[in-house]
């Protein structure tokens, strides 16, 4: 062979060489991210979500990809889209928003990893809370069970409110655990409450309308993901009508909402990528406890306790876990 001929070889080598190697590596692992509303104000939660992938060694772009499907508020998308991440074969499921339902219709075999307000047992979604069984786990961040808290807090911060309106979904999970636990809480502090429903836009506006003629002296606003998804409508109407108003979480207060108390939710989607990552490592959802949150925030707006005439006693203040100012 002409000396011409062996390097031309050799050098058809060298590159062929690397290609090989490169066919030869894995494909990175694919979690799957379902969530029924927008990617509108979620960054820091996304952020948390990646944060607790890397908690468990894993980088989205580096050795892990994320497919994300969001539903904007339409619920009836979620079993198609948990069914686009079934035929992609993602190797785990992280849910928010009601869509841990359309995952488990999707599938009974990829692991899926929840975070919900209810009780996930009450649900169904899992056995028990220390062994789930079945492909599904995640974390509580207890939304229903902080309504008594939620009360006294709208009441320290408006001491003579002597009637409030209860504002819940009549479709969401968690209406009849708020209404089983606010009657009695409400009773022993001496308030007096009326039950408003809205599970459209247009109800929302409608609920709003009626304290024309109620005059609520407050406003508690029931945990529930369409009201999430519309917290701009109901942060701005009670602005409107001057209705000081306590929501379930600090996305109401970041856009102007006057109180806010429950879960980290950031706290919360870190734990959920950090399950995601112990999955991809090899552990069983049916063996992964459900995790309950332990970090609760009050957060409170004193811009629009301004706007509303309102003094946050110190005492709130001094509790607060942040004020916006």
């Amino acid at each position: 062979m002409q000396r011409r001929e062996f390097m031309t070889l050799l050098g058809g080598a060298s590159v062929a060489w690397p290609i090989a190697a490169r066919a030869q590596q894995p494909a990175i692992p694919v979690v799957g991210f379902l969530n029924s509303q927008s990617p509108d104000a979620y960054g820091d939660r996304l952020r948390a979500f990646r944060q607790g992938l890397k908690e468990a060694g894993y980088i989205e772009g580096e050795n892990v990809a994320i497919e994300y499907r969001w539903a904007e508020n339409q619920m009836e998308r979620l079993p198609a889209l948990a069914a686009e991440l079934v035929r992609r074969q993602v190797a785990v499921i992280a849910t928010a928003g009601r869509a841990e339902f359309a995952a488990r219709a999707a599938t009974t075999t990829i692991p899926i990893v929840f975070m919900t307000a209810e009780d996930p047992v009450r649900q169904g979604l899992v056995a028990s809370l220390a062994r789930p069984g079945g492909n599904l786990t995640g974390i509580n961040f207890f939304g229903g069970e902080l309504t008594a808290k939620r009360l006294e807090l709208l009441r320290e911060l408006v001491p003579q409110a002597t009637r409030v309106a209860v504002l819940v979904n009549p479709n969401g999970p968690a209406t009849e655990p708020t209404l089983r636990d606010i009657e009695p809480a409400a009773s022993a502090i001496g308030l007096q409450i009326q039950v408003l429903s809205a599970s459209t836009s247009g109800e929302i506006i409608a609920a709003f309308d009626t304290f024309v003629r109620v005059r609520p002296n407050a406003l508690f606003i029931a945990p529930d993901p369409f009201f999430t998804a519309r917290r701009v409508q109901l942060v701005h109407l009670a602005t409107c009508h001057a209705v000081p108003a306590i929501y379930v979480a600090r996305p109401f207060t970041d856009i102007g909402g006057l109180m806010s108390y429950g879960a980290s939710l950031t706290d919360t989607w870190r734990q959920v990528g950090l399950y995601a990552g112990r999955i991809l490592k090899g552990a069983k959802p049916a063996d992964l406890p459900v995790v309950q949150s332990t970090r609760f925030e009050l957060v409170i707006n004193t811009e629009t306790a301004r706007m509303l005439g309102l003094t946050v006693p110190h005492s709130l203040l001094s509790r607060a876990d942040e004020v916006i100012e």
